[in-house]
Formats: C-alpha cells, structure tokens, sequence
C-alpha cells in the first residue's frame, strides 16, 4: 500500500471512532473471517491476537512467532477493502521502528498495544509505555505511516489494587497514552455501566469497550455511555469452534 493509500485508509478508521456512535469492529482470525465480516457490512476489521494465536496452534501471550501473526494480519488485508487493524500485543519485543515496518508491510492500518507484559501479567511502568507508545508514533511519522494506535490499559484485567485505584490507574495512563501519540485508549477488563461512563468522561479521547462475558451490555446502551468503538476479543473465534467441536463433528456420526 502506498503511502496515500494508507492515509485515506487510517484516516478513515481514525474517523470512524465517534463516542455515542461506536465503530463495531468484530474481531477474525483468518482472511476468510475477514472476508465474512466485510460481507456482512461491517466498516473494518480488527484481528484478535487469542484467536488468531489458536488457530495456529500456539497460546496468546506472544508465544506464536511474529512472522506467522504478521503472515495472518497480511492475508486478512489482502482479503478485504476495509481498514484492518491488528491486536499486536506489547510489540513481540520488537523496537518501535522494526514494528512499525513490519506492520506496514502488512497492509494494516492499525494496531493494538497492551501494557501488561502478556508473559507475565505484569503491568509495564507508565514511564515505560509512554516511551513505547512515543516511539512507535515517531517512527510511524519518521516513515511516512498513518497509523490509528489503540492504547490498552489493563489495570481492570490484571486486578491491580481496588476497584478505584484501577479506575483512577485507567483514567491517568490512558490520557498518557493519548498524550504520547495514541488515537484510542482500550481500558480492557470491566463491564460495569457506572465504570465505562467514568472512563470515557475521564479519558480525553475515544474510548474502546470489549464485549463480551465481562461487558455485557449492548451495542445501544455502550453507545449511550459514549463509547467510540466496541470489539469482542477472542469470542467471535471460540463460539465457533465451539459449535465446530459440540455440534457439527458430533453430527457428522449420527
């Protein structure tokens, strides 16, 4: 993708983030999922780090190698017209210009990034991802790359003290992040109505929800709470192969 082409692309995702009208970005694993939620009328496609790690037979948390997930990411892009963005983790320890290359050749334009290692579950210093962050905007700019970044924070997922010391930890490193070059900040892990509506009036930037067993809610009553984009993680992928697994093999012997 030329460096215009990629412009008008990520500018368009970018725009698509409006709080109280959520972009809905379900999550595939493959270009042929890809290729379905494009049918289905969707304006972009976002890939989830979890499905996509299963079905190549590896566990999430950066234990697949980051050729097979950027070979995965490419093939979604190829496949549709619309914007792709990848869950990238914390990077796969790439250095921020080494990602921002890689990520480009892809197709995709825009990533993920968590700041919790996924090895661990430790959450990285704020100092430190704000570096990170800073570094993957400036080595997008230096390059000539329009890329929507999509801050993770994962006070909330990893339990890190009180229910309000996590709200009040979400809130600062979120407006960090924005303020190092984020587009959007993903507070991963609550589901509580009073929580989000915190949040998105506390984070001074578009606010990203993930639907699911932990949040519920619908896709009407996330949109009343300002939320500017919703994603579901790994369970688009896994109540398929569930129905793959319990139903349709089952089948096949009676």
């Amino acid at each position: 993708m030329n460096a215009e082409a990629n412009g008008n692309k990520a500018e368009a995702f970018r725009a698509l983030h409006v709080p109280g009208r959520p972009l809905v970005a379900p999550n595939g694993w493959d270009a042929a999922s890809a290729k379905i939620i494009e049918r289905a009328g969707f304006p972009a496609v976002a890939t989830s780090s979890a499905a996509v790690s299963a079905c190549l037979g590896w566990e999430d948390g950066e234990a697949a190698p980051v050729e097979a997930m950027l070979a995965t990411a490419a093939g979604m892009a190829r496949a549709v017209s619309v914007p792709v963005t990848v869950d990238f983790e914390r990077g796969y320890r790439l250095p921020p210009e080494e990602l921002v290359e890689r990520l480009a050749a892809t197709g995709a334009v825009g990533l993920n990034i968590e700041d919790s290692d996924p090895a661990t579950g430790v959450i990285v210093e704020t100092s430190e991802q704000v570096e990170f962050l800073r570094g993957v905007r400036g080595a997008a700019v230096a390059a000539g790359l329009d890329l929507v970044i999509n801050a993770r924070t994962d006070a909330f997922l990893r339990r890190v003290g009180t229910p309000a010391e996590q709200l009040a930890a979400s809130v600062e490193r979120g407006n960090r992040y924005l303020d190092a070059g984020a587009d959007c900040v993903y507070p991963l892990g609550t589901g509580e109505p009073a929580t989000i509506e915190k949040l998105v009036q506390a984070i001074d930037g578009p606010v990203n929800v993930a639907r699911g067993v932990q949040s519920p809610l619908t896709l009407a009553e996330l949109a009343s709470l300002g939320v500017a984009r919703v994603t579901f993680g790994p369970s688009l992928q896994r109540h398929v192969y569930s129905w793959f697994e319990a139903e349709a093999l089952p089948g096949l012997l009676a």
